[in-house]
Order: C-alpha cells, then structure tokens, then sequence
C-alpha cells in the first residue's frame, strides 16, 4: 500500500512445511556454506498457507463485523468481536515469519524500512472498495505483530451511531472547539467521520483534516476537504497546526491532541475564529478539561481556563457498551458549553461540572451514569456490562436503585 491507501497486491499462496515427526538424527558436522544456507533459510520468510493469507483473515474479520484483528507469534489470528476476542477459526497459530509476511504484505516499502528502523508505525490502508484498516505494527519479545482496526466503507451518520440528536448539531457551530473523548475503541473516529460529512454535504466550507492515520476518507462534495496524513503529508501535528492558518480553513480536524503544542495550537485556531474538532483520551468532560490545563506549567495555568471558557463549545465522552443480543451501543456523556459551564471552567472548579451537566438536560446535557441506567433500564445492555463502565461506580448504583 502507498501513502494514498492503495491496496497492495495479492500475496501468492504457498504451501506450508510439513512438520516433522521423526526422532531427531545425531548431530553430523556441515560444512560452511551448508551453515550458511541453512542460516539463510532460517531468515527468509516462511511460506504462508493459504487458509492464512492476509486477504482471508481481513475478509473474515469483515464478515464477522469484528473491530479488530490481531497478529501475534505464539497465537493462533485473533478477532475483537462485541468487545470479546475470540480466534479466527480453522488457522493455525502464528510463527515468526507467518506474522512477517502477512503484516508486510500490507506495507510498501518506505514503510517496512520505517518500521523495521522505529519498531512500531501508524498507517492505514484501503482493502478494495470492501473496507479501510488502520494498523499499528509493533515488536514485542523480539517479534513483529499488529492490530488492525476495521473502518466501515460506508460513511455514518449521527444517527446511524445511536448518538444523542444534541451531537449532531455540534457540526452547526460557526467556530470554537468540540471536544470527543473516550478511551482506545470508543468510536471517536467514527463520531467525528460522521461530523465532518455532514458539514461536507450541508456547507461550502475548506475543512482541513490532521490525522495519524487517515482513517475514514472524505470526498470533496459542497465543502473541499483536505486530509493530511502524519508522516507522509506532515512530520508532526505540531508542524501542521503551525502552518494550517495559512491554508485558508474553516473547520480544523485534529486526530489528537497529544502535547502541550498540539492543544495550544488547537485553543489559538479556535480563538481565531474557526471551528476546531478535536479528540482526548479521557473518560469524562471534567477530566478533558483538566487534561488539557494540567499539561500547561501552573503560571500559565489561569490564562488557558479563560481562554477555554471562551472557546468551549461541547465535550462528548463516549463508550462502546456490549448489547444484549449481540453488537455494541455507543453511550455518551454529553456537555455543552452554557453561561454555568464558562463560569465553572474559569473559575477552576472542574468537580462541579458533573452537577451543572446533570441540572442541563434541556439543553441536551446528560451525564454517562445516567445513561447507562437508562440503557439498563430500556434491556439494551446488562447492569453488569454498564456497571463495569460506569465513571463513578457508586453513583451508577444509586440512580440503578431508582
């Protein structure tokens, strides 16, 4: 696959090694150069049986609507299906070169060489017209293996999602940043696709996307949209956002904020008056805002709750809960920006925050305890499921007893 997302061409099938059964013969001395072929072919990559091609494994994990695929010597193909893992049936377990050769024949060149050099790369790439997978490589114990993650072909919706209609107005702001948040797998990715096509399909717009990888691709339709790709289009986040002012934008995609420079360039892009979207890794709306403060040293700690309580506009901290029946369903907690929450943000009283979203249900507020007992409540998830997602356990437990 190219920096585009080009799918790579089809590995032959080759038939596997028979292993063998016979007692092991008394050691017999070689020569050197039967040490050396014997060492190379030790190196070279093991010939794949065609049950483990990487073609079937990914078709699988497609047919199975599973999130993820994992590659691993030792282990037979794992899938995440509903959140469990479960193996790919009828393959084998993986050995180092079958690893090897399935993740490098989802690679170019220029990437294996950055991989081999960094011991783990971020990149994605295009499985036909059938989906996209973003794939981290990675060593562990001296071995490659990977972690694909699945990315529907079909673009979303806000409420093909099941996310709460106040999510999808936040696609209607003129400017500020919007915040979404939740750990690893909770479908950030997929909020902010569906947020970014609807203000493509609705408004006349340049949005400009910074992402490490590209994961769901946008066609340019009333709106132009430019994505730019970590690595391949730009060497940091930091880089993009220092230069992204100068490309004419309106609205500003960035894949994550992950440093101090990243969510400073994220808060001065959204004073400037344009509309910022942007992902954390927290698991509420007053751990994002804290987040972001506490990576700032404590001198400059005032000024940046002033500049955010200017330029908030709403945080939405979600979860992939296990569904009764099978599936999973997206439970959010969502903030939006009043005259109380400014205040709060300001002032430094983050522990309030939860007290305000739970008194703002008019306007869309909800916080994510209620909604996993409402969940409960409706038999769309387990108590136990939700409880286990629960931010504040005891609390979860005392709205469950109604």
């Amino acid at each position: 696959m190219d920096n585009n997302g080009q799918t790579q061409s089809t590995p032959t099938p080759q038939q596997s090694q028979a292993q063998n059964t016979q007692p092991a013969a008394p050691q017999q001395t070689v020569t050197t150069s039967a040490n050396a072929a014997a060492a190379a072919a030790a190196n070279a990559p093991t010939q794949v049986p065609t049950k483990v091609r990487i073609e079937n494994l990914l078709e699988e994990c497609i047919k199975r609507n599973a999130s993820d695929l994992h590659l691993q010597v030792g282990l037979n193909p794992i899938l995440r299906v509903d959140g469990a893992l479960v193996p790919v049936p009828n393959t084998p377990i993986l050995t180092e070169n079958m690893v090897n050769t399935l993740i490098f024949a989802t690679l170019d060149s220029m990437q294996r060489e950055v991989l081999m050099k960094d011991k783990e790369f971020d990149y994605s790439f295009a499985f036909g017209q059938l989906a996209r997978f973003r794939v981290n490589a990675f060593n562990e114990r001296g071995h490659l293996a990977a972690a694909f993650r699945l990315i529907p072909s079909k673009m979303p919706t806000i409420d093909e999602l099941g996310m709460p209609q106040v999510v999808s107005t936040f696609a209607d702001y003129p400017r500020g940043l919007v915040l979404v948040t939740g750990p690893t797998g909770s479908g950030k990715s997929t909020t902010l696709a569906a947020l970014v096509n609807k203000i493509n399909e609705n408004k006349a717009v340049h949005i400009i996307t910074i992402e490490d990888p590209i994961e769901f691709t946008h066609t340019s339709k009333r709106s132009v949209v430019a994505q730019r790709e970590v690595h391949y289009d730009t060497y940091s986040f930091s880089r993009a956002l220092k230069s992204v002012l100068r490309e004419d934008p309106d609205v500003v995609l960035i894949g994550e904020m992950r440093d101090l420079e990243t969510i400073s360039a994220a808060i001065t892009i959204a004073e400037t008056g344009h509309l910022v979207f942007a992902t954390l890794h927290t698991n509420s709306a007053a751990q994002s805002i804290d987040r972001m403060i506490d990576v700032f040293p404590a001198h400059q700690q005032p000024q940046i709750r002033s500049q955010l309580s200017n330029i908030l506009m709403a945080v939405c901290s979600q979860r992939l809960v296990p569904a009764i029946g099978g599936g999973r369903v997206c439970a959010a907690e969502i903030m939006v920006a009043n005259s109380a929450v400014r205040s709060i943000i300001r002032e430094g009283k983050t522990h309030q925050l939860d007290t305000t979203i739970q008194t703002g249900a008019s306007e869309g507020m909800q916080t994510m305890d209620r909604t996993l007992v409402k969940l409960v409540q409706s038999g769309t998830v387990t108590y136990d499921d939700a409880r286990e997602y629960a931010v504040d356990v005891a609390e979860f437990d005392r709205l469950a007893r109604g």
